[in-house]
């Protein structure tokens, strides 16, 4: 047996410089090689040297040519909820109109994630190249991709199970951040519309409703989410009509921003009287999204789409820009299968002023009436704005109810004048008997 005395290892300074001459022969080697040896030769090497391996790349790139890529998309947003104190960069941004931070994974920087018990690697890399020179000498742009490394085995549940899972997750961390908009018409916007975040803080558990009507309503609301495989089984598009109607105060606008933060829709809020011709018409509906709520308000004031059986209509004026056949296209024709889960509210003060044929069901399927404030509308107004659910003047305040003809936002008005209970309610008291008097 060989054994080697302390005396006779090699001293520290000579494995130092054994290492760093490997080391540079390793370096010189490379170079020579890289110089010398065709590059297709070299492809080709080191092609069959990862058929060795037992790993496997997916390279998801953030751009399809000019198109953003939606696999990376839910990648980066999937995988940024899942970073932990062993990731040691990540990006921080803040959308000037959402409210949360936004985090993402860094460049270069990787994580793992677990699915039905197996580890999937993933890492961003980034690289910069200089853009044409309009862009000017010293712009680039970052090309970035998502390499996602695993076992070769495991190929068939990445592509049939683990991917669909990363693209729905992304779509319930999407709508669960989603911060609900207004959108209303500018012909200088993106596809004539602009946007502002909807602060309006309405729910239906503030909505001075019938409780059997919100519930209706709500349980409509929820079918209709529900029932993506329902429309397309029976081949229509997967949209919704509403009618909301009633004299002015009633609550119409309210329930529509109620309706849209129950759902998380975004609103386009579209007035017949600014759009000036049918093109400009499909343009707007065209540029509406998926899960969202097109509004159009006060639709009885549009001549046009007046009851053409009225004896008293007026008459059409001759620079009337809208035309109900193009509406009804656009309603139910074949514009409207540009989108889905979309759901269409008209506004209207006088119902019997609307042609027959925008009425209809397929067109508006649930004709809600906003009446007049009711005691159970009262009661759901004393109780948002003076946190009282009973009161010894509720019961005189019922009697004038049924024949003051109040409109909520009326009854809301009084309530807000003291913070007093009794003096709010006997002062609502006093406005309804004078509202009486004068019928």
């Amino acid at each position: 047996m060989l054994c080697l005395s302390q005396e006779n290892l090699p001293s520290p300074k000579t494995i130092l410089s054994a290492a760093a001459s490997l080391a540079a022969s390793a370096i010189l080697f490379k170079t020579i090689a890289s110089d010398l040896i065709p590059e297709a030769f070299q492809k080709s090497f080191y092609s069959r040297l990862q058929k060795l391996s037992s790993q496997l790349t997916v390279v998801v790139e953030e751009l399809d040519g000019l198109t953003p890529n939606q696999m990376f998309e839910a990648a980066n947003l999937y995988l940024g909820a899942k970073v932990s104190a062993a990731t040691r960069r990540i990006k921080v941004n803040k959308p000037e109109k959402e409210e949360q931070f936004l985090i993402t994974i860094d460049k270069n920087q990787g994580i793992v994630d677990s699915f039905n018990g197996v580890d999937f690697k993933w890492v961003l890399i980034s690289t910069e190249k200089p853009n044409s020179k309009r862009g000017g000498e010293n712009s680039q742009s970052e090309v970035r991709q998502l390499e996602l490394s695993f076992h070769k085995k495991h190929r068939d549940m990445v592509l049939r199970s683990y991917l669909p899972y990363i693209l729905q997750k992304s779509k319930e961390i999407k709508e669960e951040r989603k911060v609900v908009k207004l959108h209303t018409v500018d012909y200088n916007g993106t596809d004539y519309w602009s946007s502002i975040n909807l602060d309006h803080p309405a729910s239906f558990e503030t909505m001075a409703m019938e409780p059997e009507m919100k519930a209706a309503l709500v349980e409509d609301l929820e079918r209709f989410r529900k029932r993506k495989e329902y429309y397309r089984r029976v081949g229509k598009a997967w949209k919704r009509g509403y009618l909301l109607y009633g004299p002015p105060g009633t609550g119409k606008s309210s329930l529509v921003a109620a309706m849209a933060n129950y759902l998380k829709f975004d609103i386009f809020d579209l007035d017949l009287r600014e759009v000036q011709c049918n093109s400009d018409l499909r343009r707007l509906l065209i540029g509406t999204k998926s899960r969202s709520i097109l509004v159009i308000e006060d639709i009885d004031c549009s001549v046009e789409l007046q009851n053409r059986d009225s004896e008293d209509k007026p008459k059409a004026v001759e620079d009337d820009k809208i035309s109900l056949s193009a509406v009804l296209n656009f309603i139910d024709g074949l514009w409207s299968t540009c989108g889905e889960e979309r759901i269409v509210v008209f506004t209207s003060n006088h119902k019997d002023r609307l042609d027959p044929a925008l009425l209809r069901p397929g067109r508006m399927d649930l004709h809600i009436h906003m009446s007049y404030c009711t005691f159970g509308g009262f009661k759901t107004l004393a109780y948002n704005y003076l946190l009282i659910p009973e009161h010894t003047l509720f019961g005189e305040i019922e009697m004038l109810l049924d024949g003051a003809q109040a409109t909520p936002a009326e009854v809301a008005g009084e309530l807000m004048k003291s913070d007093d209970a009794h003096v709010s309610l006997q002062g609502l008291i006093e406005f309804l008997r004078g509202k009486t008097d004068r019928t």
